[in-house]
């Protein structure tokens, strides 16, 4: 997996609805009704990360799930990432 250049991701931002580049990480706040629809989504979710063997960073408050994606390996974003990303927005 190669890390994406500055303009890829640039390019790959425009189809990831509330995603933004936050010290070099995709990052996204996700913010749910309340504390069981959050950890309902993190379920949900855990299934597909375990599936794509790619595994977020992720801190949930109550009902807030922060989440950053980056490819350690590659050091910085890939096309995991992306894809990820795209998985958790179908989620929601």
């Amino acid at each position: 997996m190669f890390k994406l250049t500055e303009e890829q991701i640039k390019t790959e931002l425009q189809g990831l609805q509330g995603w933004s580049v936050v010290n070099g990480k995709l990052h996204k706040d996700f913010v749910f009704d309340d504390f069981i629809e959050a950890f309902g989504f993190m379920c949900k979710a855990a299934i597909h990360i375990e599936k794509m063997n790619h595994h977020p960073e992720w801190f949930n408050v109550y009902n807030k799930i922060s989440i950053d994606l980056v490819t350690h390996d590659a050091g910085g974003i890939t096309q995991n990432d992306v894809s990820l990303a795209r998985t958790l927005n179908s989620l929601k």
